[in-house]
């Protein structure tokens, strides 16, 4: 069975400084985002975004390793999806990370549910 590569490529635009706060997981060593999708994925497979935040030009390539499946259907109407770890393996990690955290330096302290908790 060959692996489609497209799969493992994911190309993820975030708007808005609410959907960036419940799609982002600060408890995950790297940082990581909840991504929106019906493809099916396989914990700890090895995925690519290409992130777009808010109205920023450039693509943020970022590697990750899905942590997190939120199946369709999934009680509580939660929005099917996957969790990706960002991987520091080329430095990725940490700049995406700090562009996030500064997009969302006064909500990370608040308690409002996000996607993943």
């Amino acid at each position: 069975m060959a692996m489609n590569p497209r799969k493992g490529i994911l190309s993820l635009k975030i708007t808005d400084q609410n959907m960036l706060y419940h799609s982002y997981m600060p408890f995950l060593q790297n940082g990581g985002l909840f991504i929106p999708t019906n493809k099916v994925y396989q914990i700890g497979e090895e995925v690519f975004i290409l992130l777009t935040l808010m109205d920023e030009a450039e693509k943020l390539p970022v590697a990750g390793n899905i942590v997190w499946i939120t199946p369709r259907g999934a009680q509580g109407n939660q929005a099917a999806g996957i969790g990706v770890h960002f991987s520091d393996i080329d430095g990725g990690a940490s700049i995406v990370r700090g562009k996030i955290e500064n997009y969302l330096v006064d909500k990370l302290k608040s308690d409002k549910a996000t996607y993943t908790m």
